[in-house]
């Protein structure tokens, strides 16, 4: 049977921070909008910052959905199922927003992510207030071995210097603006904070 908790400790912490994925889940306003679900997962981008925020790094990809919905109504919801050991679901329903490079806050935030400063490929941080934390069973979640990190990602925009990310995130058709034209990233992309 699912529970609710009032913060992010102990049990619930440690679980969130043995996950090698978790999903993101944001949608627009607009009743005919696109809702968006998109997978995470890379090492040591992920950060439980205290019992009501979580933190994860975005990267440049295929769009910027998340940001975009951030951007316009702040609502979003992180989930992690457990694949192995006991069956467990949690989810954080909050408040979301995109901390863009040349944020104030962007040098202590980043702070949170050991080794991850100058990470290739990235262009926020995804703070995340807890509205609502529960677990549920997870009974149905199927068992599957994790065997290792993709490097791709990484490979690909390390081979990119700063000023190349750059104008890759601007010829990408949804990266300044989402599939239903809301404000994504904004461009151009402020450099990295040395």
């Amino acid at each position: 049977m699912g529970k609710t908790y009032d913060r992010i400790d102990g049990r619930l912490r440690s679980f969130i921070e043995e996950q090698k994925v978790f999903f993101v889940a944001t949608a627009p306003l607009a009743a005919d909008g696109h809702v968006n679900l998109s997978p995470k997962g890379r090492a040591g981008t992920l950060a439980v910052l205290d019992e009501q925020t979580v933190a994860y790094l975005d990267f440049g990809g295929s769009g910027a959905e998340t940001i975009a919905h951030l951007r316009e109504n702040g609502r979003i919801t992180l989930m992690w199922c457990a694949f192995d050991g006991p069956p467990n679901v949690v989810r954080v329903h909050g408040r979301g927003e995109a901390v863009f490079r040349d944020d104030p806050r962007w040098t202590e935030l980043v702070r949170h992510f050991p080794g991850q400063a100058d990470a290739a490929g990235l262009r926020a941080i995804v703070l995340v207030e807890a509205r609502r934390i529960s677990d549920t069973c997870g009974y149905a979640v199927p068992f599957m071995d994790y065997r290792a990190e993709r490097t791709l990602h990484a490979d690909y925009f390390g081979r990119k210097t700063d000023d190349e990310f750059a104008a890759y995130c601007e010829r990408k058709e949804h990266v300044g603006s989402s599939l239903d034209g809301l404000p994504a990233l904004p461009l151009p992309l402020p450099p990295l904070p040395a």
